[in-house]
């Protein structure tokens, strides 16, 4: 999906939360990508060897934040911008205690605000029949648009003990 005009919600900071830039050293990364993502199935950054995490992390073109709450993240909001006039949403997800509270419209808008905030065309992000029934709604009434659709087959996270067996319980474990 892509945006390429801003398009802003105004949806205000849930009470008890805080919004700043995230820095985090590869454990802690992993540790909250895997309290985030875990539920997704999300894995990428799981599988990636630490020095290729640490280049990313320690990227200045890529610039990461979350939502707190009582001083722990609840959340992964990741800008990449290492391709010239692009920004790429990398990650966006909220833990479960978010979802539903209107976290996510407020990071959104975060994230566009600070995407657009460089000199950019476009702002691009990818998401999966894996993720939330409700993302690609949700990414549409952000103003997002879909341009492409593509086919990607992997193992299953969980058969590969990436994910405890019970992660991502909407999506069948299927076998050999």
């Amino acid at each position: 999906l892509e945006m390429r005009t801003p398009k802003l919600r105004g949806v205000p900071l849930p009470k008890g939360l805080s919004f700043a830039p995230l820095t985090v050293d590869v454990e802690a990364y992993r540790a909250l990508f895997r309290h985030i993502g875990a539920q997704w199935l999300w894995f990428g950054r799981l599988r990636m060897e630490d020095a290729a995490l640490e280049a990313i992390l320690s990227n200045p073109d890529v610039h990461m934040f979350s939502l707190f709450k009582n001083g722990a993240p609840e959340a992964i909001l990741e800008l990449d911008f290492r391709e010239k006039g692009v920004c790429e949403l990398a990650f966006f997800g909220l833990s479960t205690a978010l979802i539903g509270t209107g976290a996510g419209a407020y990071l959104m808008d975060r994230a566009i605000e600070n995407a657009f905030r460089a000199p950019i065309k476009q702002l691009h992000l990818h998401t999966c029949t894996l993720d939330s029934p409700q993302a690609l709604g949700f990414y549409q009434r952000s103003g997002f648009k879909p341009v492409r659709q593509e086919v990607e087959i992997d193992d299953d996270p969980r058969l590969l003990g990436v994910h405890p067996q019970d992660a991502g319980p909407h999506v069948p474990i299927f076998q050999h």
